[in-house]
């Protein structure tokens, strides 16, 4: 058997594994050990291997900004961040049409900008919004598909879990991906109070609106999201200079880890000023990291196991070769790529897509002509992965964010619930087609401050 249709076996075997629900990082890493074995054929050469790989996964400066993000995002949820940044929307938008549901939005894309975790994101925001919603005569259809979709903003806003791993999978500047992610973020956040405005126009009846709020009320709701803007400015602003990204002279004020170990500091102490985290939720934070670490790592540590077994058979970069050799033009290629991220999207999660595939998809991209150059195409295409393993999130029969929002509004059947975010999923898909055609719109920030 050839390595390619080795490779082949592995993978199905792979994707199995999962189906039968055998833990996604375990199944990685079984099937890339048996396979490594198969092809080496020298066991003892493989638990050397093993031994060397682990320490080197694991010893890696660069995924130590996986639980200081993940931490930030435990101390924002329990600190309250997520009622001032819902008040002060609702304030502003509730007299519209639907306006508590672009409420939810707009605070969704402002918690995830300190969270970085969609689940976490969507299942606080659904804690604080949905009640209000319901209360206020919204039907469970409109609520839960607005609260499941803008739980996606938490991995598309910087800083991201996901855009964090896929840097250092391709060895790119983690300071650069969250720039580039900035505007296609808002886009999307803009993209779902559309979504909300043409929604209640087609159904009124599945909306209200709320009196109308003076302006001096708005401004002392404003008044509510300083945190946010501070240590959201403050992380960004200081790592935008990292790795000779700030002008000749002038140095990072810290590096994407430091920048998440300040911004997990500041969120701490907000929240411990606000009596919001106190001593048994700061350990309660600190398990639920670990718990959390420990699950992104051991899937980190079988896709590293596993991508040596698709090296060692030479599959990325065969297929890398057999695309060129087919004339393929590159945006049929892309796209191609990006149904198959759709497809994946229905049945698995988004870290375990990003670990799976790019390692294989990466090599082919970087030798296609876009036009760009290779770090503007290594950055383009980050973002048009992230957004759409975003999209996986609320696509049925899977996605995370539509179990956590449906476990929270039981009264509210699961079809209604899917029914609900398809106008958002559709959102989602014009989005990326736009992406596509005009790859400035996720690179002109990180053109503008090189």
């Amino acid at each position: 058997m050839d390595g390619f249709t080795l490779s082949l076996v592995g993978f199905g075997l792979m994707l199995l594994l999962i189906f039968l629900r055998m833990p996604i990082g375990v199944a990685l890493f079984l099937t890339g050990f048996f396979g490594v074995w198969i092809v080496t054929g020298r066991p003892n050469m493989v638990m050397a291997q093993m031994k060397s790989l682990t320490y080197e996964t694991f010893s890696s400066y660069s995924l130590s900004v996986v639980p200081l993000f993940l931490l930030m995002g435990q101390f924002a949820t329990r600190s309250g961040m997520s009622k001032g940044l819902f008040r002060a929307a609702a304030d502003w938008l509730g007299h519209y049409r639907g306006g508590m549901a672009m409420a939810s939005v707009g605070a969704c894309a402002g918690f995830g900008a300190v969270c970085g975790s969609s689940l976490a994101t969507a299942s606080t925001m659904g804690q604080v919004a949905l009640p209000e919603m319901r209360r206020y005569g919204y039907s469970g259809r409109l609520s839960t598909g607005v609260l499941a979709a803008g739980g996606t903003l938490g991995i598309l806003i910087p800083p991201s879990v996901i855009l964090v791993i896929y840097a250092i999978l391709t060895e790119q500047n983690i300071a650069k991906m969250f720039v580039a992610a900035l505007v296609p973020g808002l886009l999307a956040a803009l993209g779902y109070i559309l979504v909300v405005a043409i929604y209640v126009r087609i159904w009124p009846d599945e909306a209200t609106s709320l009196p109308r709020k003076s302006y001096g009320e708005r401004l002392r709701a404003l008044g509510g999201i300083w945190p946010v803007v501070v240590i959201f400015g403050l992380v960004m602003w200081g790592i935008a200079g990292d790795s000779n990204w700030a002008q000749a002279g002038q140095q990072a004020l810290f590096t994407p880890t430091e920048g998440a170990a300040v911004g997990a500091v500041l969120t701490g102490l907000y929240g411990a000023l606000n009596g919001g985290l106190t001593l048994r939720t700061f350990f309660d934070c600190v398990m639920e990291t670990a718990v959390t670490t420990a699950m992104i790592f051991m899937i980190v540590f079988g896709a590293q196991v596993f991508n040596t077994f698709l090296a060692l058979t030479q599959t990325p970069q065969g297929l890398a070769d057999w695309v060129t050799a087919r004339g393929f033009a590159p945006m049929t290629v892309l796209v191609m790529m990006l149904a198959l991220y759709l497809v994946f999207g229905c049945v698995m999660d988004s870290l375990s897509m990003i670990l799976l595939t790019i390692p294989i998809f990466f090599p082919i991209v970087q030798g296609l002509d876009f036009g760009l150059t290779p770090e503007e195409t290594a950055i383009w295409f980050g973002i048009l992965a992230l957004i759409v393993v975003e999209v996986g999130l609320i696509t049925p029969p899977v996605g995370m964010n539509l179990f956590i929002i449906s476990s929270m509004a039981k009264t509210v059947p699961m079809m209604e619930t899917y029914r609900g975010v398809l106008p958002f999923v559709l959102s989602d898909l014009v989005r990326v087609a736009i992406l596509v055609a005009a790859p400035s719109i996720s690179l002109f920030l990180v053109r503008a401050v090189s």
